[in-house]
């Protein structure tokens, strides 16, 4: 299945960063965080990406162009330097596609930009490209199938540190309670789309505004709840926060590597027996 990356906006709420990389490309630990996304959805198999380009695109473009398999995976050098072999590998088998979609563009335009690069599929993804979560997504996508509607989100409690505050008519205060600890559901920014989403969208529209009200309207717009792992990468607060947790080794979205994890501790489990022809387990 495609997957649609929105990677064109400015990011000026991170401008730390922003003035010089677009948010999509700036890093936790060595890989920015679009790699991170990506890897997250060619571990459930999705690895055919286009990427909706507008400023810094040409970074991103770079980046791809000259990406360097030997940062994130274990090689052996030989030959001087000459030979280097490789012992898994990251990207061999992504499929991405580079679109312009403007500097000016909103998420919108972007997507209607590349309407025609979705072929006949039926189904496809998209995200905001700046949060990471540790949701099954072959669960969501089930229950996107499940429930038979043009669009879906996911719908995350916010992590950041504001609080929700309850006003009486005579302004005193009612309740005042962390956001991340109330009943309040914000859009996560992974959304599940049926190709039928462009008959709800108009030219210059933002996507979330006037075509999610009409899909409200007709009753085909679903929210997937999920109360685990969720952030995004707005704030310079909110880039420190990401880049902490990784150097604690604390990566809970990172499920490709919890994957390998349980794999080599299944493989432990065996031992070969005499004759060393066949496992065992202990």
């Amino acid at each position: 299945m495609k997957v649609v990356l929105f990677c064109g906006g400015l990011g000026t709420r991170l401008k730390e960063y922003s003035t010089t990389i677009p948010k999509p490309m700036v890093e936790i630990g060595y890989r920015p965080i679009m790699w991170h996304l990506m890897k997250y959805y060619a571990h459930y198999g999705h690895n055919e990406f286009i990427l909706c380009l507008g400023y810094g695109g040409d970074i991103i473009k770079h980046y791809f162009l000259n990406y360097n398999e030997c940062l994130s995976n274990d090689f052996v050098l030989s030959n001087g330097g000459q030979d280097i072999q490789l012992y898994k590998e990251d990207m061999a088998d992504w499929k991405i596609t580079f679109v312009d979609t403007g500097q000016q563009s909103n998420i919108g335009q972007r997507l209607k930009a590349v309407q025609k690069y979705l072929g006949e599929d039926e189904v496809f993804m998209a995200n905001y490209s700046d949060g990471l979560t540790n949701v099954d997504l072959n669960e969501y996508l089930t229950f996107f199938e499940e429930k038979q509607k043009v669009a879906s989100f996911l719908a995350v409690q916010p992590s950041q540190s504001f609080h929700l505050v309850k006003v009486a008519d005579d302004e005193l205060v009612k309740s005042i309670e962390p956001a991340s600890q109330s009943s309040l559901w914000i859009n996560g920014g992974f959304f599940i789309f049926k190709k039928s989403i462009f008959n709800y969208m108009r030219d210059g529209e933002e996507l979330v505004h006037e075509p999610f009200k009409r899909l409200i309207d007709a009753q085909q717009l679903m929210a997937y709840k999920h109360p685990g792992y969720w952030a995004c990468m707005d704030t310079f607060k909110e880039k420190s926060m990401f880049d902490a947790m990784y150097d604690r080794g604390e990566t809970p979205w990172a499920v490709w590597q919890q994957a390998d994890a349980n794999r080599a501790s299944v493989l432990k489990a065996y031992h070969l027996n005499g004759n060393g022809m066949r496992l065992q387990q202990k």
